[in-house]
């Protein structure tokens, strides 16, 4: 099988900087979090930005969007946490996660994620620890429990499964971990990359979790839970062609395609029950996000991903709409 992607739109306003987290809602629209501290909306019809927040002082380095595409959760560098209401675009919830004269032993949130229930959200530290947060308007930002990975090494990135019962959190060491909300318990310690792992994104059924990591590999685990509690079978497939860190990964919402983005300059599509690339983008920088369409693609068709990061030929940098055109069984 073979695949070709275009890139579908042109866009106006882009952000003056790297673009270092992107989001596809289910309302059709794309979010993007840019290291010039700003956050966009835009439509995915005109490939135009319909919203955007006033920009903070420093680069927001993660973000996450609930299902149902109404809220945006974003943090910055300093661990400041915002809530967007993406309907009436207004912020209805700020948490400052350093500020220590507020909550004894504070860590400064790096990755957030937000349930999919939509009460509450995750946030990595350096210390190596999940915290979970309330994400009520009115008690936002309130830590509500911590979970411990027993590895003080600094939190790359954490995504709650699908169904929102438990959340995966991945260490500069590249070691991932999965913890159950309900227990609080760590269920899962996987150690198959050699160097920090950037990205986590789970299949649309949490059954499977792909790993994007500094090792220029991918690798595919069953995270499966079992009814005697026993995990999946860990890493069945490992993905390589990367000749340079893999920043970013998201699995298309069939479970049939990943996309990963690279500090090598390059987009790749893979097959995941074949275990092979399908189709390379060449970038003009390094592609730091990536994140599938959640519409189901259409019968025969691939679908449609977003991308954002770094664009060297030119000062100002947009997310790129890319869909595919061509299928070749």
């Amino acid at each position: 099988m073979s695949l070709a992607f275009v890139n579908a739109l042109e866009c106006k306003e882009p952000h003056s900087d790297e673009i270092w987290a992107v989001a596809w809602t289910a309302n059709n629209t794309a979010v993007s979090a840019s290291a010039d501290g700003t956050v966009k909306q835009w439509d995915s019809t005109s490939g135009q930005v319909s919203m955007s927040r006033p920009p903070h002082n420093l680069a927001i380095v993660s973000l996450s969007v609930s299902p149902d595409g109404k809220f945006a959760l974003y943090n910055g560098l300093d661990g400041t946490t915002w809530l967007w209401d993406l309907q009436a675009d207004t912020v209805v919830g700020r948490h400052e996660s350093y500020d220590r004269s507020a909550v004894q032993g504070a860590e400064p949130s790096w990755s957030v994620s937000l349930n999919p229930n939509g009460t509450t959200y995750a946030g990595t530290s350096s210390s190596g620890n999940v915290n979970i947060y309330s994400a009520n308007p009115d008690s936002f930002g309130t830590r509500q429990a911590v979970l411990t990975s027993g590895r003080s090494r600094h939190g790359m990135d954490c995504v709650h499964s699908p169904d929102g019962t438990r959340v995966a959190l991945s260490n500069e060491a590249g070691q991932v971990f999965i913890f159950d909300l309900e227990s609080q318990a760590l269920t899962s310690t996987y150690s198959s990359h050699a160097m920090c792992v950037r990205s986590l994104a789970w299949s649309y059924d949490g059954q499977s979790l792909l790993t994007a990591s500094d090792d220029k590999r991918l690798i595919l685990h069953d995270v499966r839970s079992t009814p005697s509690g026993k995990p999946g079978s860990g890493a069945v497939a490992t993905l390589t062609g990367h000749s340079s860190w893999v920043l970013s990964t998201s699995i298309s919402p069939d479970g049939r395609l990943a996309a990963s983005g690279s500090a090598d300059k390059t987009i790749k599509v893979w097959d995941l029950s074949a275990r092979a690339a399908v189709s390379t983008l060449q970038e003009s920088g390094e592609v730091w996000s990536v994140a599938w369409s959640p519409k189901p693609p259409a019968p025969g068709t691939a679908g449609a991903f977003i991308t954002g990061g770094q664009d060297w030929t030119c000062s100002m940098v947009a997310i790129r709409w890319c869909r595919c055109i061509v299928w070749v069984g």
